[in-house]
């Protein structure tokens, strides 16, 4: 069974000077010598280096206290996370899982080894407690596949304990380059090893900056396919708000394909929108029942334990358990599947090879400005309609449609961003806005028909179902309150909207 650990460390170059006396810094009483480990690791990686390029390791390592397979990924500077695997023949399945988005038909080949000696030290604070472990690794690098090129170097390695506090390494640092050790160019022992070791130089894509239309859209498609594929370990993980963030980069991708129909032909991008529209639908099964799980709870917590009769919260936590359980592992099912990493390999082609239409070549503020005041002006009609509408079931489902339309115009918005500035970052500003405000309707709308389905069961088991109907009140409230407020949010929209 694989287990995540939060890895906070930072790396030096290392010469003949060794490790400086760290006795002092920081809280530091005694620095203890842990002795010398032989670490030998392989790492994995597609003969095209996929893993490497998004800044992950996959390794196999013996020796030391932690041996067994590990995969990094990259969370900010100096810090990781490493999901661990028992050592086994081969890569198992859970980390294989984890890479399925990047790797996909690709063959996890043995790319490199790494020998080192490493010899650790552990700073303890006066109750013995550890602060860091230091380590001074002599490093044999060793490419696996090509010419078979090799290096050796030797670096010190500052690894930050369980719950320590970050700002020890900059202590740390400070005393390090005081004694003339300065922090590695390489953001990892594997990233060095590539550059060293490599067979020719292989030279860098050149960065391309947008300039016509076609450029800025494909770069904000480009981005969120981007975010897809990041996404993916993370929401099999279950980290939190990963399903959240996946789904909405599907949503942005779908409406830009939508709104820029003038830019990308819709003949070919239409039966990609609607796969990217099956996916976010996927990924709302899981990402919905976590947002109404947290509201009723919410909502529940908000009452004197007075007003609470029955078993609400045993309730809640059941039914809540039950579908939430069914969702994730309904969801898993659909990142392992072959129409999710078909659609992965179809939005890769599309932007290889974008259908553009003549309207790509024009220039950004006439051809973006024009499809986002499209937006704008359809999400103006369906507001303006609702509002008109009585309370009650029409008009909940029209302000659900000028929901819907306020993403797609925050989406084109986002994507004009780089090429029109001011103008659309207020627009993105005042969709969000509006946005937020539709969305706490229509997430009373859905509370209200679950305290339906609750105060149903509670009361066929034949439960007290007065706290239900009570916070089907309370909901009930919360919607007319947004009602109330929409039509002066919306005036000061139209008076601020600069496009």
């Amino acid at each position: 069974m694989a287990d995540t650990k939060r890895e906070i460390e930072r790396k030096y170059e290392s010469d003949e000077s060794g490790l400086p006396d760290l006795t002092g810094v920081g809280g530091v009483a005694a620095v203890i010598d842990k002795g010398v480990a032989e670490l030998d690791a392989v790492y994995y990686d597609t003969a095209d280096e996929r893993l490497a390029a998004d800044g992950l390791t996959l390794r196999r390592r013996t020796g030391g206290s932690d041996a067994g397979w590990h995969l990094k990924f990259p969370v900010a500077p100096n810090v990781r996370d490493e999901v661990r695997a028992p050592l086994s023949g081969g890569i198992p399945a859970g980390l294989a899982g984890l890479l399925r988005s990047r790797v996909r038909g690709a063959e996890l080949l043995p790319l490199v080894r790494l020998r080192s000696e490493r010899d650790v030290r552990h700073l303890v604070d006066g109750d013995g407690l550890l602060l860091a472990e230091v380590s001074v690794d002599a490093v044999r690098a060793e490419r696996l596949t090509g010419d078979g090129g090799a290096a050796q170097w030797t670096e010190i390695e500052v690894e930050l304990a369980d719950g320590g506090d970050p700002a020890f390494l900059d202590t740390v640092e400070k005393r390090l380059r005081k004694a003339g050790v300065r922090p590695s160019a390489s953001a990892s022992k594997l990233a060095r090893a590539l550059a060293d070791t490599a067979p020719d130089t292989h030279p860098q894509p050149a960065r391309h900056t947008p300039v016509t239309a076609g450029d800025h859209v494909l770069a904000y498609l480009r981005a969120q396919r981007d975010v897809l594929v990041e996404l993916d370990p993370a929401v099999r993980r279950d980290v939190y708000d990963s399903v959240h963030r996946m789904r909405v980069a599907t949503r942005r991708m779908r409406s830009a394909l939508r709104t820029y129909g003038k830019v990308l032909d819709r003949a070919v991008t239409d039966p990609v929108g609607e796969e990217l529209k099956w996916l976010g639908g996927e990924l709302g099964l899981d990402r919905d029942q976590e947002v109404l799980t947290e509201r009723l709870t919410e909502d529940l917590h908000g009452l004197p334990k007075t007003l609470v009769r029955g078993p609400v919260r045993a309730r809640l936590r059941t039914w809540s358990k039950a579908r939430r359980g069914g969702s994730r592992r309904r969801l898993i099912a659909v990142l392992d599947g072959r129409r999710y990493l078909a659609l992965l390999d179809t939005l890769d082609a599309l932007l290889a090879d974008p259908p553009l239409r003549p309207a790509a070549a024009g220039k950004p503020a006439k051809v973006i400005v024009k499809a986002v005041r499209k937006d704008y002006s359809t999400l103006s009609g369906l507001l303006e309609q609702a509002l008109q509408l009585p309370p009650g079931n029409d008009r909940d489902l029209a302000l659900h449609e000028a929901r819907k339309k306020a993403k797609r115009t925050r989406y084109a918005a986002e994507a004009a961003t780089p090429a029109l500035g001011d103008p659309a970052t207020g627009l993105v500003r005042s969709a969000r806005t509006l946005q937020g405000l539709l969305g706490d309707h229509q997430d009373s709308v859905m509370a209200r028909e679950a305290l339906r389905g609750l105060a149903a069961e509670a009361h066929a088991a034949q439960e007290n179902a007065f706290t239900y109907g009570l916070l089907y009140g309370r909901e009930e409230q919360r919607a007319a309150a947004v009602e109330a407020e929409l039509p002066a949010t919306w005036a000061a929209i139209r008076e601020t909207t600069a496009l």
